[in-house]
């Protein structure tokens, strides 16, 4: 690849929206979870996957779970996206944690930790 080619490769990549939204990684034995928010899921659930395999997750209980039961033991998923608004100056934090607010209520809701 030329590399004007590369760089327009590089600023689409920059220029992509991301997804914003609530997520969550599970375990699927024990029900214990974690949920969070992020302006990009896809990238923060990487980072836990990552962390995880590594050792290094800074939730030591869980990195005690994974190391004991394994990747197939855990889900990594989002439960919900927000929609960027195209507002100039826009910003999600206060919308994303009132999303990530809502979904900790409904899973506490429903029995789940």
């Amino acid at each position: 690849m030329d590399k004007q080619g590369r760089k327009d490769l590089i600023r689409e990549y920059k220029e992509t929206p991301r997804t914003m939204g609530v997520f969550r990684v599970r375990n699927t034995g024990s029900g214990r979870s974690i949920v969070a928010s992020s302006r990009d899921v896809h990238s923060v659930l990487n980072r836990h996957r990552a962390q995880l395999r590594m050792g290094g997750h800074p939730d030591k209980q869980l990195q005690k779970e994974w190391d004991a039961l394994g990747a197939d033991a855990f889900e990594f998923e989002i439960l919900d996206t927000l929609e960027p608004k195209e507002e100039a100056g826009y910003d999600p934090a206060d919308e994303l944690s009132e999303l990530e607010a809502l979904w900790v209520e409904k899973l506490a809701a429903e029995g789940q930790r």
